[in-house]
């Protein structure tokens, strides 16, 4: 089984994305040995939402048309209303989303972040949990949406909310040890 020591996991990130659900995996993954990267359409760096008013900015490891997701176990969307609704209408990070699945490996979506899951099509059959609002969304895309801290289908973990993150954390964690997940198409 592989160790989250051993890991390589990716964020996917833009502008507006909710600091706390970047910053908490980060720096939790990182402590627990994984080498962790940040990706966005932007280089240089992205800012985050604080509160009411835009947070801290991030380095971007590696630009999207970069990224491979051969090199990566594991993929964190963070969540934020202005970021996952940037990233949905972004072509390479759908392509870099649907990657990740096809290959069977860990993709987690806190917050607003499972609206990039619907814009791929894997929340459809699934167990899924999000931000109250998108509540609807997740439904409507053909998700079993419920009130949990954290849900895990074949490898995918949602989350609701940056209170949270304790449990999505761990969970990815969970997850990457388990190794690969076979999804159903």
């Amino acid at each position: 089984m592989p160790k989250i020591g051993d890991a390589k996991i990716l964020i996917l990130a833009a502008h507006g994305f909710e600091q706390s659900e970047l910053l908490k995996p980060l720096e939790e993954l990182r402590a627990k040995g994984a080498k962790v990267d940040v990706t966005s359409p932007e280089e240089g760096q992205i800012r985050g939402w604080d509160g009411g008013d835009w947070g801290a900015a991030v380095p971007v490891d590696i630009p999207l048309s970069k990224v491979s997701e051969a090199d990566y176990d594991a993929l964190v969307l963070p969540g934020g209303q202005i970021n996952p609704d940037l990233l949905r209408v972004n072509p390479q990070a759908l392509e870099l989303i649907k990657a990740f699945a096809d290959k069977g490996k860990v993709i987690g979506a806190i917050c607003h972040a499972p609206w990039l899951l619907i814009e791929t099509g894997l929340v459809k059959g699934r167990s899924v949990t999000s931000y109250h609002s998108i509540r609807t969304d997740v439904e409507n895309a053909g998700g079993k949406w419920t009130d949990e801290p954290v849900v895990s289908d074949w490898g995918i973990v949602t989350s609701r909310k940056p209170d949270d993150l304790p449990h999505f954390v761990a969970k990815i964690v969970e997850e990457v040890e388990e190794g690969r997940h076979q999804r159903a198409a």
